[in-house]
């Protein structure tokens, strides 16, 4: 079967990694969440990794590649660009496929931030950007190397993918 078939539903999966920088002046942000009294992620972009996996996962299962691909870090003009906007974009570009999103689920393995006060903001804001059900979980390392000493953080999504009625 080619990479073209026709399938009703397709899946892919996305992951992206962050460093924590030590930027005073970039806040961290998660899911389009902001989380001001900590440092913000490494990245060319605004560095929300949360929204980045779920682009990659998204754009895999409808076969356009990757985040890396479509919003290049070697572009000036996407320097601190709002992750939410590109996932948006992400949405559209697998809309015009033919596809939408049935659902896609994100885990996120961190030291900090606590993502239970922010969840439901966090998979509104996601789920409006991406056109369908988005949801996030938080998981602790337990201090097991980079991750665990709160050096990064790593995001690890599935997106479902289902063929839009004509």
């Amino acid at each position: 079967m080619s990479g073209t078939a026709t399938a009703p539903v397709r899946v892919g999966q996305g992951f992206d990694v962050h460093q924590v920088g030590d930027d005073p002046a970039r806040p961290l942000i998660l899911g389009g969440c902001r989380f001001p009294d900590l440092p913000g992620l490494v990245g060319h972009s605004d560095g929300d990794a949360v929204a980045h996996a779920i682009a990659d996962a998204m754009l895999g299962a409808a076969g356009l590649g990757d985040i890396g691909e479509r919003f290049p870090d070697t572009d000036p003009a996407l320097a601190g660009a709002d992750s939410i906007e590109l996932l948006r974009l992400v949405a559209r570009a697998v809309e015009k496929e033919g596809w939408i999103l049935g659902n896609a689920d994100c885990s996120v393995i961190c030291v900090e931030p606590k993502l239970a006060p922010v969840r439901e903001d966090m998979q509104r804001r996601l789920s409006a950007a991406a056109g369908g059900p988005v949801t996030v979980k938080g998981r602790r390392p337990e201090g097991l190397g980079a991750l665990g000493r709160g050096e990064g953080i790593a995001c690890l999504a599935v997106a479902v993918l289902v063929r839009r009625e004509p």
